[in-house]
């Protein structure tokens, strides 16, 4: 096996252990350059990359090389120009990586990396894919995913007797891939000998086409149709893809009408997936389809900080807050940021602040022009349910004044009005009542985090 395709095979392991977010800071576009018995020869971007290796993957990666029957007296890391994404390898020692085309060089992985050694017979040596790590103990619930999260955990209770199937679509990076193998590894973790299959859509077209090409569609129809649980991720690339889309059909009612469980995600509800056909359509909503939102800001704070906990890391309030409310869709992109944040700290020996995400991550946001006092306020009043009327007028009831001191802060700290001007959009007369109300929030958000939460919240609002 020629290097590139054996580090594929490495990567392909490894991604397994790791979170989606190490994997791709990490590991993504390193190489194996040399292995022999003396030494082991990684090549690397830069010498970031080249630390965290060493200080606390190099046990990891010792590990899969050895069950790869690569064994060497050194690991070393060398950085090179060069690395970057490794090539495929060539004419009869190819290995060949189950994806939608054949393409020249090595695409991130979706999930696990499914490989096969190309020859002239078809077996399924493709991976169930499932990543331990996604648990439903690590999965954090809010209010965009909850009805997804306690439909799956049903489902995991007894699959195929309740919503069945259960067809979870929304963008990307809010947690579906998760959830959907949470189930998997929820239902093997109850039944051992349970028949589990995670699979891309992706994968599932190459392995059809090989299939084909080897005159094994008899094989591979009964090894998917058998299936106990079969999880299928990305289902929107089945569109236009008429073959494939006839082979599913017919692997959906097997495993339907043998009461077996169907789970499916997609970035789209079925009715939008375009040249998909109305018989896959109609039994796409047979069971429960579920709209899973982008995560709120709690639950973008919490991500953040269990995250972070992962790390044996503690990062303060105001840090939290400015990466969940600057980074709102993408639970990837926000992970990547925090591991890019706290790498970056652990090689200064830093502790982690809010000067240094600002200044390393630059998510600064753009104000808006046409956002005034007047919308603020609005905005204000209209979290609070409180009329406009009231937090302008001269009414002094506990919930009524801390939605103006609140209005004030925000005047300030978004518009950066004078005090004169804030209080005068507030119906104040002395403008000291606007410097005393932005110190006194000021310094309580520091403190209350409900507090912090909303403000973020409002501001967030503001900015949708």
């Amino acid at each position: 096996m020629q290097k590139d395709s054996l580090w594929l095979a490495v990567l392909g392991e490894i991604e397994l252990s790791v979170s989606r977010g190490n994997y791709v800071t990490w590991f993504k576009n390193t190489q194996l350059i040399k292995h022999d018995s003396e030494s082991t020869v990684i090549a690397v971007a830069n010498v970031f990359i080249k630390q965290q290796l060493e200080r606390k993957y190099s046990d990891l990666i010792s590990e899969t090389l050895r069950k790869n029957n690569i064994i060497s007296d050194k690991l070393e890391f060398k950085i090179t120009a060069q690395a970057g994404v490794p090539r495929r390898t060539k004419d009869d020692e190819q290995v060949t990586i189950t994806s939608a085309a054949e393409t020249p060089q090595y695409r991130e992985p979706q999930a696990a990396m499914p490989i096969k050694a190309a020859g002239n017979n078809f077996s399924h040596s493709y991976r169930q894919g499932i990543n331990e790590r996604y648990t439903f103990d690590t999965f954090i619930v809010g209010s965009g995913n909850e009805l997804a999260f306690a439909a799956c955990q049903s489902i995991a209770q007894s699959p195929g007797n309740k919503y069945n199937p259960l067809f979870l679509y929304g963008g990307a990076g809010i947690g579906k891939t998760h959830l959907i193998q949470a189930v998997g590894n929820a239902t093997l973790a109850r039944n051992p000998g349970a028949k589990v299959l995670y699979i891309t859509t992706e994968q599932f077209v190459q392995e059809f086409v090989d299939a084909l090409r080897f005159r094994k569609t008899a094989d591979f129809a009964s090894y998917y149709r058998t299936a106990d649980v079969l999880i299928v991720d990305d289902i929107q690339f089945i569109a236009g893809k008429e073959k494939m889309q006839e082979e599913f059909f017919h692997t959906f009612n097997a495993i339907h009408q043998g009461n077996r469980q169907i789970i499916i995600s997609s970035d789209k509800p079925p009715k939008e997936i375009p040249t998909l056909e109305e018989r896959l359509r109609s039994r796409f909503a047979w069971g429960m389809s579920i709209d899973m939102q982008n995560p709120d800001f709690e639950t973008r704070c919490a991500i953040v900080q269990t995250k972070a906990q992962t790390h044996n890391i503690v990062l303060p309030n105001d840090v939290v807050d400015y990466l969940a409310m600057n980074i709102q869709t993408n639970i990837r992109e926000l992970e990547g940021a925090l591991n890019q944040l706290l790498a970056f700290c652990e090689m200064r020996s830093l502790d982690p602040s809010l000067s240094i995400v600002t200044n390393m991550l630059g998510v600064n946001k753009t104000r808006p022009k046409h956002l005034s006092a007047k919308q603020i306020i609005e905005r204000t009043a209209k979290h609070f349910q409180i009329p406009m009327e009231d937090i302008l007028g001269p009414k002094r009831d506990k919930d009524i004044v801390v939605p103006r001191q609140i209005a004030m802060y925000i005047l300030r700290s978004e518009l950066h009005l004078s005090f004169p001007k804030i209080a005068r959009e507030l119906g104040r007369k002395d403008h000291t009542t606007a410097i005393h109300s932005v110190e006194k929030i000021e310094k309580e958000s520091r403190l209350d985090a409900s507090l912090r939460s909303t403000i973020s919240e409002i501001k967030e609002r503001l900015y949708a």
